[in-house]
């Protein structure tokens, strides 16, 4: 028998009660598909109170579950030389400055060419981890900071920080509207009930919380400082969408073009040709994942977050 790749034991909340068995640990190790996890408890890789169990059979809360899997190479993504900007490496993790425009995973519409694919040829190894290592994502369109796991001791804990929220992540976005002041939004969110490839807040949803900060204001806009506490799809694009600060260049959740009334031109050209949400990850702060040690890695505002921030402030002097 093979020796397991992936080890781990942990008790399922209160909270959890009633739901199926794949659901409960989907929810509880995100990192890893549903289907993944139904094939491991259908091989009895996956043991409840040291049982087998089906994957639909219902928890109560508080049992123990140990999970000893043998996980396949992952033969779906092929490597490909893409130049890569790490800003942190050692033996057991990368993080990673990715670059707007390119996708994290293959996926409809994006069968390589993506952050998998690239990582994969860097670092072969990283084929026998789920999605080579990745352990959160950032949308196409956003740029900056993210952390990859080389080794499953260092996936497991690292899935485990996220979901313990030790993982801290902190963003920057340029928004349309003048903040007040910073503030949390605490607001649960959700597939839309009608456009399914969008999020959407939803009273049914489930818990998202997103603290903020003005940086600076604008005539019509605010420089922003975002802290995830919670890690959503969409999140921060949903919760700022949903104060009234939808983020400049988000065509899925900010609406059509607007311009600032009095608006100069140079603004309103950086404005249309602005080409993504204008959202950096900016600092990544975590404790290492074999060791303990702190972990900390920033990234500057792109060029393109740059120059529309210096297209605001021109256009505030000219008023």
């Amino acid at each position: 028998m093979n020796r397991p790749d992936v080890e781990l034991s942990l008790t399922i909340p209160a909270e959890r009660a009633g739901q199926r068995l794949d659901q409960a640990l989907a929810e509880l190790l995100p990192e890893y598909s549903r289907s993944r996890l139904k094939s491991w408890i259908e091989a009895g890789e996956i043991r409840v109170d040291g049982e087998a169990r089906r994957p639909r059979d219902k928890v109560s809360g508080g049992e123990q579950v140990s999970v000893a899997a043998v996980l396949p190479v992952d033969v779906r993504a092929e490597p490909q030389a893409i130049p890569l900007e790490v800003v942190h490496e050692d033996r057991h993790l990368y993080v990673i400055d990715k670059p707007a425009g390119l996708v994290v995973h293959p996926g409809a519409g994006n069968p390589d060419r993506t952050l998998q694919n690239a990582l994969l040829a860097r670092d072969p190894g990283l084929a026998v981890l789920p999605r080579a290592g990745i352990v959160h994502r950032l949308d196409k369109d956003t740029s900056g900071l993210l952390v990859v796991a080389r080794t499953l001791p260092a996936h497991t804990a690292l899935v485990e920080m996220l979901a313990e929220r030790a993982i801290h992540r902190e963003y920057e976005a340029v928004s349309r509207g003048v903040m007040t002041a910073g503030g949390t939004i605490d607001a649960p969110i959700d597939r839309h009930r009608v456009d399914r490839v969008r999020m959407a807040v939803r009273e049914d949803g489930r818990e998202a919380v997103t603290h903020y900060r003005v940086i600076r204001r604008y005539r019509a806009h605010t420089h922003v400082r975002v802290q995830l506490e919670t890690g959503r799809t969409h999140q921060i694009r949903v919760h700022l969408a949903h104060a009234g600060y939808p983020i400049v260049g988000d065509r899925v959740y900010g609406g059509r073009l607007t311009f600032p009334k009095g608006a100069t031109e140079p603004l309103r050209d950086v404005l249309r040709a602005f080409p993504r949400q204008a959202l950096h990850a900016a600092r990544l702060a975590f404790p290492h994942p074999v060791g303990g040690r702190p972990v900390e890695c920033t990234s500057p505002l792109p060029a393109d977050m740059r120059a529309l921030l210096a297209a605001l402030a021109a256009d505030e002097a000219a008023a």
